[in-house]
């Protein structure tokens, strides 16, 4: 809601200025070219009386040309002063809209000991639109893995935003070991989750800033360690720079795999009572993929997890598998469980099966 209502405003204020410069581009051009013109056509007559020559003509169009000069940079100043302000207050604008979700006023710190989520009969849907969860509740243990899958559209991504608190449900209650998200502050509630999504957003800074980022007072230690669990440690000491190694604009010089277990190695070191993967592996190739599935799997061990994926065979060893269709959960339970029951998984299961073989036939 915030962030379209800020976008609309600054549209708005875009079209505004972009106008504005085009009306001076014009009227700069014009103003330009009549006193072009009329001096051109003043010392032309001036030239017929005599008292100039032809020679006097270009010194006459070359002085013009350079007394425009000043006034091009003159409005290019303008463009830019004119772009920084909207773009300022555009900012300042953003940075005074009330958030959606606010603490309440007597909220207390999260005490996230042992990691248990449980959404109670969570409902949430859109202002305007459609239930986007109904009725959905499940526990995702303490110290286990809980898969959440379904076609697309069915809720997955929404349950993570409500745990994250980015929304409130519209009915029910989410909690984690036993306390109402709505009672705790935010900042303790997402101190308590660690997220590795499918595009690991990375700083054009070094692998020990993108990594320390957890957890900025890490010691070297604590880093060395964070990257041995990412299976990351040997590729940053074989780097020329090492640790000091520079990754690149939203980490450019790194590949999809490396990108990945840096942003597995900044939740290890964060430690979070939770652990989040939004189809973390998605974007991978097979290779990359087994690689980086052995790092979360050792990111995950004795920690509360929760796996939103699109390949099943990345969950296939959960402790739990949470199946929803069109919001509802329509099948829970293990791997071996759902497969026998013959379900919506069973059917998601064969067709990912088969894809691989219609891939080769063709």
């Amino acid at each position: 809601m915030i962030a379209t209502t800020a976008r609309s405003s600054y549209a708005t204020a875009a079209v505004r200025a972009y106008t504005s410069l085009v009306m001076l581009n014009i009227a700069q051009g014009v103003i330009m070219t009549i006193g072009l013109v009329a001096m051109v056509i003043g010392a032309g007559w001036l030239v017929a009386r005599g008292p100039m020559g032809p020679g006097d003509i270009t010194a006459v169009i070359l002085i013009m040309t350079n007394l425009y000069a000043p006034l091009n940079i003159l409005g290019f100043a303008y463009r830019e002063i004119k772009q920084t302000s909207i773009d300022m207050e555009k900012m300042f604008a953003l940075l005074d809209e009330k958030p959606d979700v606010a603490d309440a006023p007597n909220a207390t710190e999260l005490k996230a000991t042992r990691g248990e989520v449980v959404f109670d009969s969570v409902g949430f849907a859109h202002e305007g639109r459609d239930m986007g969860l109904e009725a959905v509740s499940f526990t995702a243990p303490a110290g286990k893995t809980t898969a959440i899958v379904g076609p697309s559209g069915a809720g997955k991504s929404t349950v993570l935003k409500l745990l994250y608190r980015f929304y409130d449900p519209s009915e029910g209650v989410v909690r984690i070991d036993g306390q109402n998200l709505r009672a705790v502050t935010q900042h303790s509630l997402r101190s308590a989750l660690g997220l590795v999504p499918q595009d690991v957003v990375l700083f054009n800074d070094t692998i020990r800033y993108n990594i320390g980022y957890g957890k900025p007072e890490a010691s070297q230690e604590e880093l060395n360690d964070a990257a041995r669990s990412a299976q990351l440690l040997d590729f940053i000491e074989a780097l020329p720079q090492g640790w000091d190694t520079r990754v690149g604009e939203r980490g450019l010089k790194l590949s999809g795999g490396e990108k990945q277990r840096v942003g597995i190695a900044r939740v290890v070191l964060k430690n979070p009572a939770i652990l989040i993967l939004d189809e973390a592996t998605s974007s991978l190739d097979s290779a990359t993929e087994q690689e980086v599935q052995a790092a979360l799997e050792t990111a995950s061990r004795g920690r509360t997890t929760l796996v939103v994926a699109h390949r099943l065979s990345t969950i296939a060893d959960a402790h739990q598998i949470v199946v929803l269709e069109a919001g509802r959960i329509v099948e829970r339970g293990t791997h071996a469980a759902l497969i026998a029951k013959d379900g919506l998984y069973a059917s998601l299961w064969k067709h990912q099966a088969e894809e691989p073989e219609t891939v080769a036939a063709e």
